[in-house]
C-alpha cells in the first residue's frame, strides 16, 4: 500500500487493518494530549483514551459515571487529531443514557475521528469495572445499545469499530458474560471485551470461545487490580486482539507528581527536572513542526513580497 493510500484510510479502517495482522495491539492508556502526545513520541500504533483517566484529569473526580459524554469527546476528538494517523479506541462508558444517546454518542465520536469505541452493559450510574458494586442492566437493553451503535454506523457509512464490553462476570458469571457478548457479535459488534477477569480458567474460556470466529477478543490489562495478569507475550500466545494498558500513564503521573510535590513542600528539589530542559517536553509537544510551519510561512510571505515589488 501506497503512503497516500495508507493516509486515505479512515480512522477505522487504520484499526481494522492493525487487527487484520493477527498480532496482538497493544494501547496504552492516555486521558490529555500531554500523555498522548508523550505515548505518541514512544511509537506506540495505537491508543486509548481511559474513561478514568478522563474523569480524574479532566474533573477531578473518581471513574463512578461523573463524566459527561461532552467531556468524553471533547477529550476524545483532541486527542484523535494530534496525530490522525494513529487510531485511537474510545471508553464510551454505557452510551450516556437511552438508545438514543448511544447513537448520539456514536454519531460524535465518529465525526471527531474515534477510530473505535467500546460500549457496556452496566446501569447508567456507572463504576469502573474494578471496582466492587457493579449493576449491570439486562440483556435486552445491553443489546439495544449495541444495534443503536450499529445502525448509527450504518447510516454515516462508517466504518469506526464497535467494541461490546461485559462486565456481567462480576454479577452474573461467567456463563452468562460469555452469552451477551456472542449475542452483541449477532447484532454487528466489531470486538469482544469481557472485563474484570481474575482466573487463568476465565481467561482461556474466554479466549476460546471467540477462537476461529473473526471475532477479534480485548483484554484490559488494569495495573494494581485484582485482575488476571498476564505479558504481551502471552497475550500473544493467547490470540488476543487487544490489549489496553488504561493505567500506564496514571500510575506514573501519580507517582511522580506526588513525590516531586512531597519533596518541594519540604523545601527539596526534584533532583530529575533539573535534567529535562523546558525545550524537551515543548519538541515531545510538536515544537519542531510547528517551527517548521512558521518557517514555511515566513519564507512564501517574503518570496511574494518579492515578487510583489
Amino acid at each position: 500500500m501506497s503512503r497516500q493510500q495508507e493516509l486515505a484510510l479512515s480512522p477505522g479502517g487504520r484499526l481494522r487493518q492493525l487487527l487484520a495482522t493477527g498480532k496482538t495491539l497493544i494501547c496504552p492508556g492516555v486521558y490529555d494530549g500531554f500523555s498522548a502526545r508523550m505515548a505518541l513520541t514512544v511509537g506506540f500504533e495505537c491508543l486509548y483514551m481511559t474513561g478514568a483517566g478522563v474523569s480524574m484529569s479532566r474533573i477531578g473526580m473518581p471513574d463512578i459515571g461523573l463524566v459527561t459524554q461532552t467531556e468524553m469527546v471533547d477529550t476524545a476528538g483532541m486527542i484523535a487529531n494530534i496525530d490522525p494517523k494513529t487510531p485511537l479506541i474510545a471508553d464510551a462508558d454505557t452510551g450516556y443514557g437511552t438508545a438514543v444517546n448511544v447513537a448520539r454518542t456514536v454519531e460524535r465520536y465518529i465525526t471527531v475521528g474515534v477510530a473505535g469505541f467500546h460500549l457496556e452493559d452496566q446501569v447508567v450510574t456507572k463504576r469502573c469495572g474494578h471496582l466492587n458494586g457493579k449493576e449491570c442492566v439486562g440483556l435486552s437493553e445491553y443489546l439495544s445499545r449495541i444495534k443503536a451503535a450499529v445502525e448509527t454506523r450504518e447510516r454515516r457509512k462508517s466504518d469506526i469499530v464497535i467494541i461490546a464490553r461485559t462486565d456481567s462476570l462480576a454479577t452474573h458469571g461467567l456463563d452468562e458474560a460469555l452469552y451477551r457478548l456472542k449475542e452483541a457479535v449477532k447484532v454487528g459488534a466489531d470486538v469482544v471485551f469481557l472485563e474484570a477477569i481474575t482466573t487463568k480458567a476465565q481467561l482461556e474460556t474466554y479466549c476460546d470461545a471467540f477462537r476461529g470466529t473473526g471475532v477479534a477478543t480485548l483484554y484490559n490489562r488494569v495495573q494494581g487490580s485484582h485482575g488476571y495478569k498476564i505479558t504481551p507475550k502471552e497475550a500473544e500466545q493467547y490470540g488476543l486482539g487487544i490489549m489496553l494498558y488504561p493505567a500506564s500513564c496514571l500510575v506514573p503521573a501519580y507517582t511522580g507528581i506526588t513525590s516531586a510535590l512531597q519533596k518541594l513542600r519540604m523545601g527539596v528539589e526534584e533532583e530529575r527536572s533539573e535534567r529535562v530542559a523546558p525545550l524537551e517536553i515543548f519538541r515531545v509537544c510538536g515544537m519542531d513542526e510547528i517551527q517548521e510551519r512558521e518557517q514555511g510561512v515566513n519564507d512564501w510571505a517574503r518570496a511574494f513580497k518579492k515578487d510583489s515589488e
